[in-house]
């Protein structure tokens, strides 16, 4: 027990000293001694410190070479501190005003990256991941050949599942909550935004199952119109999908559509 207590004294002491330390640097009228200390900070992992004490002198030296380095490690001190929001940011920026910057590369995929890092579960708002997405392929755009190339397409590809999946599960809340002519209008969306999805097939019956149901539920003078969008949307579907699982389904909806159909012609 002896020894524990010896060795926390000792740790606190080290801990004291470099406090101490610290606020002398900081007290200190001399920017390149607070940017040798955030280097050190830096490398030291030290990156709260590293972020204090270059957030203090960045202004001042502005223009110099050393903003450049000191500008660059404080979007990665914040990375590293997982503030991704300010890691974005500061990325952002190095690559707006450092153009010509050997790591100006870097920094732009970091932008993105970090804000890959920001993006929620697809049940939540993607705000952000349409931000990283572009902002990835900007990158790849500009850089094909790069080191982080391949791992910027496998990130796109993570976040276009995600943006899939969202908008899926619209799809599908549309339909329960019976809103007919939004849930028309984003199985459309989710068609074009997502032409390779293994949900289309599901979807484009949803599109039949869902016209008939508008059909149904609309006033006399549309009807006639909506029935047959669900016969043509039923033609579409078993064009595309003639072995479906949902073909039985589908089928039964276009007889129903079709019989309808005949109702209008006999009332003339």
């Amino acid at each position: 027990m002896r020894e524990i207590r010896i060795l926390i004294l000792f740790v606190v002491a080290v801990a004291a000293l470099g406090g101490c330390r610290f606020r002398k640097i900081q007290k200190s009228g001399d920017w390149k001694v607070k940017y040798e200390a955030a280097l050190q900070y830096y490398e030291e992992e030290d990156y709260h410190r590293t972020i204090i004490l270059l957030e203090d002198i960045l202004p001042i030296i502005r223009g110099t070479e050393e903003a450049e380095l000191g500008n660059f490690y404080l979007a990665y001190s914040y990375y590293y501190q997982k503030q991704y929001i300010l890691s974005a940011h500061h990325f952002q920026e190095f690559v707006k005003i450092y153009g010509r910057s050997d790591y100006v590369m870097e920094a732009a995929y970091m932008h993105a990256y970090s804000l890959y890092l920001q993006s929620p579960d697809y049940q939540l708002d993607q705000t952000v991941t349409y931000e990283a997405v572009a902002a990835m392929q900007n990158f790849i755009n500009k850089y094909p050949a790069s080191e982080y190339a391949p791992d910027a397409d496998r990130i796109i590809d993570d976040m276009q599942e995600k943006l899939e999946k969202k908008a899926y599960e619209q799809c599908k809340l549309y339909y329960k909550l019976r809103r007919y002519k939004s849930a028309l209008v984003v199985y459309d969306n989710f068609a074009d935004d997502f032409p390779d999805s293994e949900y289309n097939e599901e979807i484009a019956y949803l599109r039949i199952e869902t016209s008939f149901d508008y059909a149904e539920e609309s006033i006399f003078s549309k009807q006639k119109e909506r029935y047959q969008n669900a016969i043509d949307h039923y033609l579409e579907f078993i064009d595309k999908y003639p072995n479906s699982e949902y073909i039985k389904d589908a089928e039964k909806i276009y007889a129903k559509s079709i019989e309808e159909i005949t109702k209008f012609a006999g009332s003339k």
